[in-house]
């Protein structure tokens, strides 16, 4: 049946399903604050009713569905015309000459378009010829292919492993203490580590959806993330509840009063009441108009980030951070993604189904939850002494300064400055300011740390090894047992260091 009722007068111009205004005659259409549709690249390939025909398909998508799913069509309908440029669009001849050029792991891109042509033909727009119909429907055509990333555990765009996501938290956490991130950068890395949430759903947030709850054994903290990749769903209209620790609480609250503080100064007035808690925790202060626009604009995605900004702030975090991966020896790439890939993971590896799985990563269905459960590799099953040595220099774990002895470090003449293993002295803390982490776990990995040479760093490597194959060997439990597997490194590196430094002397 041809549903005539629901075609779009392209020529009247349209509303976007985000609110957005495309008129007629635009080359670029503009659906949300992320997406736009270069249109007018596509004109050259169709004759001008046919060019109608199809713009006016499009506009039914970008109307009705998500504006992401509108430009997959785009994307897939350019690369079909681009392979089969010289034959009629959409005929048996171009389409039997493009699943051609497609091989196993591409065919699913003639899948997105078929469904595509159909919606044309159901619209009752013209340009599609029955045959085209009936030759589309006999096709038996391979889906995307999922989880390539996962099931390799690929070290460039794959899950990271336990021991880069604890570098990259650390050093995340160093570099804003040492002022070398802003507060926007740092919200935005430890929201991806900690939640695995999508670039789009994180922008959208508005300051009403960090959310706290009392209770009588202590508050607990969670973000009202909006959800993303809902058929028939508008922006802001589906939520999920993720919880989430006090550190991140305590670093959001930090950002909203920066974003409400920019705001104010953007308008020359304080953010009226009610307004509040609708800024945006992520704003493009370029956006904004006046203090009389403030509500009108709140309503949209206008003054909300671009979900191109998550990826951008991770560019900057992975250059200033810097993490070297002990699997390449090359820093960690942060591509927003792996974060995850890396939840998924690692719910897989502690045994969660793929329902569960689904639920964290705010999927509708299973479909994409199963490539975590199926053949997940481990990185590492049991760290050795000889394998930690081995990995200590391509880890660069250890973030201290070995000295000789206690009088060569910094406050070295400060006895409270010592750290001990509660039996005997390991080295220097050159840190003037309070510490509350534990001591001596926690220094090896602190750039504060200063182990003395003589110390007996290699007595706290083997504890530190035999406490995980005791663990492992207990619980059958890796991610119990590699908790420590960074500080593993990190001692080790120190050993290493250790024993270059007594061999040059005893030949220098």
């Amino acid at each position: 049946m041809k549903t005539l009722s629901l075609q779009v007068d392209i020529s009247q111009g349209f509303y976007s399903r985000d609110g957005y205004r495309v008129e007629s005659n635009d080359e670029r259409w503009k659906l949300n604050k992320d997406i736009v549709i270069p249109i007018s690249v596509l004109a050259d390939f169709f004759s001008n009713d046919m060019y109608l025909s199809f713009c006016s398909v499009l506009a039914f998508y970008a109307k009705t569905g998500s504006a992401s799913h509108a430009l997959n069509i785009y994307s897939r309908s350019k690369h079909y015309l681009e392979s089969s440029a010289g034959q009629p669009p959409f005929s048996v001849e171009s389409l039997i000459s493009y699943r051609s050029t497609l091989d196993a792991k591409t065919e699913w891109y003639l899948g997105g378009l078929r469904g595509f042509i159909k919606k044309w033909a159901e619209l009752g727009y013209a340009g599609i010829s029955d045959e085209s119909l009936v030759l589309l429907s006999k096709w038996t055509l391979k889906g995307n292919e999922k989880g390539y990333a996962v099931q390799s555990m690929c070290p460039e765009s794959g899950p990271l492993t336990d021991i880069e996501m604890e570098a990259v938290i650390a050093a995340v956490i160093s570099a804003y203490s040492l002022n070398r991130l802003d507060i926007t950068d740092v919200c935005y890395a430890m929201i991806l580590a900690m939640t695995g949430r999508r670039r789009v759903q994180i922008t959208a947030l508005k300051h009403k959806d960090l959310v706290r709850q009392s209770h009588e054994g202590g508050d607990r903290y969670f973000i009202n993330f909006p959800r993303a990749k809902q058929r028939s769903q508008s922006w802001r209209t589906a939520f999920n509840r993720f919880s989430i620790v006090e550190d991140l609480w305590f670093l959001l609250q930090q950002q909203k009063m920066e974003v409400r503080k920019a705001f104010s100064d953007q308008l020359g007035a304080d953010v009226p009441f009610e307004l509040i808690s609708e800024l945006p925790l992520f704003p493009d202060l370029k956006a904004m108009g006046s203090l009389a626009d403030l509500k009108d604009q709140l309503n949209g995605d206008r003054l909300h980030a671009t979900s191109v900004s998550v990826k951008t702030a991770m560019d900057r975090v992975e250059k200033t951070i810097n993490v070297i991966s002990e699997r390449t020896g090359l820093p960690v790439h942060l591509n927003p993604a792996r974060f995850r890939y890396t939840l998924g993971t690692n719910l897989a590896r502690e045994g969660k189904g793929e329902f569960v799985i689904a639920e964290a990563l705010d999927h509708s269905d299973i479909q994409n939850a199963g490539v975590y459960v199926r053949n997940i590799p481990e990185i590492v099953e049991r760290i050795d002494k000889a394998v930690a040595l081995q990995l200590a220099p391509i880890a660069q774990a250890f973030q201290g300064v070995l000295v000789a002895s206690e009088c060569d470090a910094r406050r070295g003449s400060d006895p409270n400055s010592r750290i001990s293993n509660g039996v005997v002295n390991l080295g220097t803390c050159g840190s003037y300011g309070f510490c509350g982490a534990l001591s001596p776990i926690a220094c090896y990995t602190c750039n504060h740390f200063q182990p003395w040479l003589d110390g007996p760093h290699e007595v706290v490597l083997d504890s530190l090894i035999r406490e995980r194959d005791k663990v492992l060997d207990q619980t059958e439990d890796r991610k119990m047992a590699s908790v420590n597997d960074r500080l593993i490194l990190a001692v080790s590196d120190v050993v290493r260091r250790c024993n270059t430094m007594k061999g040059e002397a005893a030949h220098g």
